[in-house]
């Protein structure tokens, strides 16, 4: 980056002769990936998400603030399906362009430096449009730290498997031989207080165990009841340390798996139906318990 190039453009005569030729200096520069993808669906705006590097909350403020321009919006999706995370930082930036106020993450290690509370104060630029938030297996680290912020907050639902499990912050130093040591630096809690690191995120509705029991829990939902209340709870009521037994045990109801296509049409689904939007949202203990569990 900052390095100079100088390039001979040869030009062509309308005959296809060689015509005159010019010389530019050009100065290479990083170009950082693009992050989020942006697809409507009828009223229903798509964000897919493939990882949080240093722009990502840039890029997610430039898409929501076109997407609400649109006065026919009902809702949002977030595909974090196959995100492996990132940078933590964009992760609690980007909860906080949905969030009015509070706790998006706590982090604890031995190191005094290492405890901190990660918490935003701003307001929601979506003005509480709802959001389905879509994870799978493959979903982690900071992308885990977004959808279980946006979830303990009631402020999205979450659909699909249990994500990945990790919930560890490293840092790394430059060694004298040009190598770099990885140190792991601190474990994540969630708002609600219990660890992400093996437990993962717990959807309030589960798609890997079947297109039968997607269909049950959608039947459920129109009738009014709220569904994987119990693994909900469970995963939000655990503390560390966690036996590894007990891990098992919580994952289990909804194991962990590659999404599908049909994680989108049951996020529409849900989206389409406010009142069951609003039955999902009641999965999740009452925020107001926040408060009391940065440890």
């Amino acid at each position: 980056p900052d390095s100079r190039v100088q390039v001979t453009v040869a030009a062509r005569t309308r005959t296809g002769g060689p015509g005159a030729r010019s010389t530019v200096v050009l100065r290479r520069a990083s170009v950082p990936p693009e992050t989020v993808y942006a697809f409507s669906s009828g009223s229903v705006v798509i964000l897919r998400i493939t990882s949080f590097s240093a722009d990502t909350a840039q890029e997610m403020s430039q898409y929501l603030d076109q997407a609400t321009q649109d006065q026919k919006l009902t809702g949002l999706i977030f595909d974090l399906r196959g995100n492996r995370g990132g940078v933590l930082q964009q992760a609690v930036t980007t909860a906080a362009l949905v969030m009015d106020n509070g706790v998006t993450a706590i982090t604890r290690g031995r190191y005094p430096t290492a405890n901190r509370v990660w918490a935003v104060q701003g307001g929601d630029m979506t003005r509480g449009v709802p959001i389905v938030i879509l994870v799978d297996g493959r979903t982690a680290s900071a992308a885990e730290i977004l959808a279980a912020a946006l979830s303990d907050h009631r402020r999205a639902v979450v659909v699909g498997s249990a994500t990945l499990g990790k919930g560890l912050v490293q840092t790394f130093a430059q060694m004298p031989d040009g190598g770099e040591l990885f140190v792991t630096w601190s474990r994540v809690l969630a708002p609600l207080g219990w660890p992400l690191q093996g437990l993962g995120v717990m959807p309030q509705v589960c798609t890997s165990r079947g297109e039968a029991a997607v269909t049950d829990q959608l039947q459920s939902l129109a009738d009014g009841q709220p569904v994987n209340r119990d693994a909900v709870a469970a995963a939000r009521a655990a503390r560390f340390p966690l036996p590894v037994s007990r891990i098992l045990d919580i994952r289990k109801a909804c194991p962990a798996a590659v999404g599908t296509d049909g994680d989108l049409d049951v996020a529409r689904t849900i989206l389409d139906n406010p009142a069951e939007y609003k039955t999902l949202q009641g999965v999740i203990p009452d925020p107001s318990v926040l408060s009391g569990t940065a440890e």
